[in-house]
């Protein structure tokens, strides 16, 4: 049911009034480099037609069948690449710089009382995977944020139904009524007490006196994780043992009631001091195996509906379980978009700030800032950010329909303009709440919650999928970036976790790229050519793969026949292939290092590593897994990110090694181009030094022979993995899953060749020296099967080494 359409006209007209009178709350301002953005993508886009001219000029006279098929493969991968290029230049036209004045806050909402009340959801969804000490410092952090307490409410949403997260958070709210007024006193930047502890404050008696109580409540939670349950000993009280006891042996994880616990309620609960306390609230909403669940767009609408019912607050602070405070003026920040009267409050549907990381090594190995998904690009979306996922402030309206017209939900008590009356403990409060709690909600027949309500279904990256159809609603969001973090969260340090995460994310976007509501169409319609394709960029990146693939094995495999496809030195066309390559490079770094925050050469260059490491990955097996899902043939799950830091990989990642200790397929297909690249780069070099008189032949060699060197300077941790270290994080060689499927796969390919070749005369497949060298099928293919071969024999030498030192 939509509310009609109200009038503007008053609204635009008070604002007017207060920006006269009021001091200003924020400021935009747009960066310089615009215009040499919008140069110089004139100039590339003029450099990427003439690329395409001289591919068509290939294809129109190709010298050999074998050159064809090169050529059409670069054709593919070229336009792919011009594509991915273009969209990306919706960043670029309009770059900004927001900067926020929240001392004059106050002065524009009427004081501390004029602040509007707010929820905060924090979803868990593994207490194994992500510790609740973890998630309790999170919650501790932002309940001890420099805001009324009275309008402030902490959330939990426990998908895990986990007793040990419920218990976790009743430690954590006794230990609150200490730690809230002694950040209070302090006033304390830090308001984690694991980060507060760890930065090595000088003692006092106060300070010991606090740490050794968190320290004791630490040591009961780990206790309890590590049994697996809540031992009687552990519990004090009948209101704890009543709560626990809910968990019988017939509450399963994906099978159980709702549970809704209020641990703190700000109309009673008081801190040591005396001073009101925050509402503290923990959901673990209603599972059942025959109703999906929705991961944690699920769990956030969950969030949503009991929230309504009991606080109803007009913001909503999203945050993952490992994203502490580190700015209690944060929110205030946040306000100065939501509350500012100069802007069109009716639009502003919520405020973004980047994600940034804690514990990130000196050179960050793993390309774990995200600068430009999380930084650079969003400064430069014209009608704002897209949601990240944590680290968001919303209005609350913004997820109840457009603008204009208020989607009502089902029953008034969820609607965003409801004032909810009596206490959040109340038998009636509690019971509706147990009610909107339920599995109902997720039933598409009966509701709209996950289509025109709420956080948004249909994708894995329900906060991207979000973010796009707000906005195509017509709301906008603003880029809230302060000089120090306003959250910071723990980055993965194992390999296979970034890889299978980025995964994740790569399948969860093409399903909104490939969906009825695709960025292309209803997205540009929508929003505007520039945002439609700052969100098509998005939902099309994993379609890197398909460019960098072919870059990452083609040339390589043409370079160890002798087959030249790239034009030579001396002909133009080498220098417009050299400007596309370096003019890309330089204005990515550029971007980098202006973006600031560490934005160091190293960083960029491990930076760019981990692109063509995650394009050969992550975005390749999610774009298959997508493909073999909506053919029927398999289907994803929600894996959760381990946060749990293991002491001897930390130290690795400390010392700048990669972590390839786990067995996975996405690392055969990086093992393989970092040898193809290598073996190709020592052939190239040894027939430019046996033909160095031939200078025509070595020419048209060149470009490939950089772009096998650049492979293996980039493949260095690899083979530092496979070839040098014999720790446990070095590449898994045992069973030789990596050498023995890459000979596997190229003796079948030759094979195939041969018998097609048998069974048709095939002109391709010929034992002719002659047509070895002009460049036949069989020329590219047999130097690979002795290679694997011979690295399958090097794989097994290694093994028995290691075996050996070990025992």
């Amino acid at each position: 049911m939509v509310a009609p359409k109200t009038s503007m006209a008053s609204a635009a007209a008070a604002a007017a009034s207060a920006s006269a009178i009021h001091p200003p709350l924020n400021s935009q301002k747009l960066l310089r480099r615009a215009v040499l953005n919008r140069a110089f993508a004139f100039a590339y886009a003029c450099a990427i037609l003439a690329l395409f001219y001289h591919h068509v000029e290939t294809l129109l006279r190709p010298s050999t069948a074998v050159h064809a098929v090169a050529a059409l493969l670069l054709l593919l991968a070229d336009v792919i690449l011009a594509f991915m290029w273009s969209t990306s230049q919706s960043f670029r036209m309009y770059p900004t710089r927001n900067e926020e004045f929240p001392e004059n806050l106050e002065k524009v909402v009427a004081g501390a009382g004029g602040l509007p009340a707010m929820d905060v959801f924090i979803c868990t969804a593994d207490p194994y995977k992500e510790p609740p000490m973890g998630v309790v410092n999170t919650a501790l952090s932002v309940m001890a944020y420099k805001y009324p307490a009275e309008k402030l409410s902490v959330y939990i949403s426990d998908d895990g139904g986990s007793e040990l997260t419920l218990f976790a958070f009743m430690e954590a709210a006794r230990f609150a009524g200490h730690w809230l007024p002694f950040c209070r006193e302090r006033s304390l930047l830090e308001r984690s007490p694991e980060a507060y502890f760890a930065s090595n404050h000088c003692g006092g008696a106060e300070i010991d006196k606090i740490k050794m109580m968190y320290e004791s409540m630490k040591v009961r939670v780990e206790q309890v994780v590590e049994r697996g349950k809540v031992g009687e000993e552990f519990i004090d009280g009948d209101r704890e043992r009543r709560a626990l006891g809910k968990w019988t042996d017939d509450f399963t994880r994906q099978n159980h009631p709702a549970v809704i616990e209020v641990l703190l309620d700000n109309s009673r609960d008081r801190d040591l001091a005396g001073n009101v306390m925050p509402n503290l609230i923990y959901l673990s909403r209603e599972k059942s195996k025959n109703v999906p669940h929705h991961f944690k767009a699920g769990a956030l609408n969950a969030l949503l509906r009991v929230s309504a019912v009991m606080t109803n607050a007009p913001i909503i602070l999203t945050l993952d379980c490992d994203m502490c405070s580190n700015d209690p003026e944060t929110p205030r920040r946040a306000l100065c978009y939501l509350a500012d009267p100069s802007t069109h409050q009716s639009q502003l549907g919520y405020v973004q700030f980047p994600q940034r990381y804690q514990g990130i090594n000196e050179g960050d190995i793993y390309g774990g800032d995200f600068k430009r998904l999380f930084h650079i690009n969003p400064a430069g979306m014209k009608n704002g950010p897209s949601y990240v996922g944590t680290g968001c402030f919303f209005r609350r309206r913004s997820l109840f329909g457009a603008p204009p017209a208020i989607v009502l939900p089902e029953i008034p008590e969820l609607s965003p303009e409801h004032f909810p009356k009596g206490s959040i403990r109340s038998e009636e409060t509690l019971a509706l709440a147990q009610k909107v709690a339920g599995c109902k909600y997720e039933d598409n027949a009966i509701t709209d919650w996950g289509h025109k309500v709420g956080f948004r279904y249909g994708s894995l990256v329900e906060d991207f999928n979000t973010g796009y159809m707000l906005q195509c609603e017509g709301w906008r969001s603003a880029f809230c970036h302060p000089e120090r973090a306003a959250f910071l969260g723990d980055a993965p340090i194992c390999l296979i976790d970034v890889v299978n995460q980025i995964k994740r994310w790569a399948v969860g976007l093409l399903e909104v790229g490939f969906s009825k509501f695709s960025p292309v169409t209803y997205g540009v319609r929508s929003m505007g050519l520039l945002m439609g394709l700052s969100y098509t960029h998005y939902a099309f990146w994993p379609m890197w793969s398909i460019p960098i693939t072919i870059y990452a094995f083609l040339p390589q495999i043409a370079l160890i026949s002798g087959l030249s496809i790239f034009p030579k030195v001396s002909e133009p066309w080498f220098l417009l292939y050299i400007f596309l390559f370096l003019g890309a490079y330089a204005q990515d770094l550029a971007d980098f290092i202006l973006a600031g925050h560490n934005g160091t050469f190293r960083r960029w260059w491990n930076d760019q590593r981990m692109y063509l490491i995650r394009c050969l990955t992550s975005y390749m097996f999610g774009t298959i897994e997508l493909a073999l899902k909506s053919l029927g043939v398999a289907a994803h799950g929600f894996n959760v990110t381990s946060k749990i830091l293991d002491d001897e990989q930390s130290k690795k990642y400390e010392q700048g090694l990669f972590e390839f200790g786990a067995v996975s397929p996405m690392f055969v297909v990086l093992a393989l181009a970092a040898i193809i690249n290598l073996v190709s780069l020592v052939q190239g070099l040894m027939v430019v030094v046996a033909r160095r008189s031939d200078v025509d032949a070595v020419e048209g060699l060149v470009l490939q022979i950089l772009l096998a060197g650049f492979g293996v300077v980039n493949g260095w941790p690899i083979y530092e993995a496979m070839f040098i270290r014999s720790d446990k994080g070095r590449m898994p060689t045992k069973g030789k899953w990596s050498w023995s499927g890459s000979q596997w796969w190229m003796q079948s390919m030759w094979k195939t060749c041969l018998q097609c070749g048998n069974r048709r005369n095939s002109s391709f497949i010929s034992n002719s020296p002659k047509r070895a060298q002009s460049g036949t099928v069989e020329s590219m293919l047999k130097p690979l099967c002795i290679m694997a071969h011979g690295f399958n024999v090097l794989s097994m030498v290694l093994d028995d080494k290691q075996s050996n030192k070990y025992e």
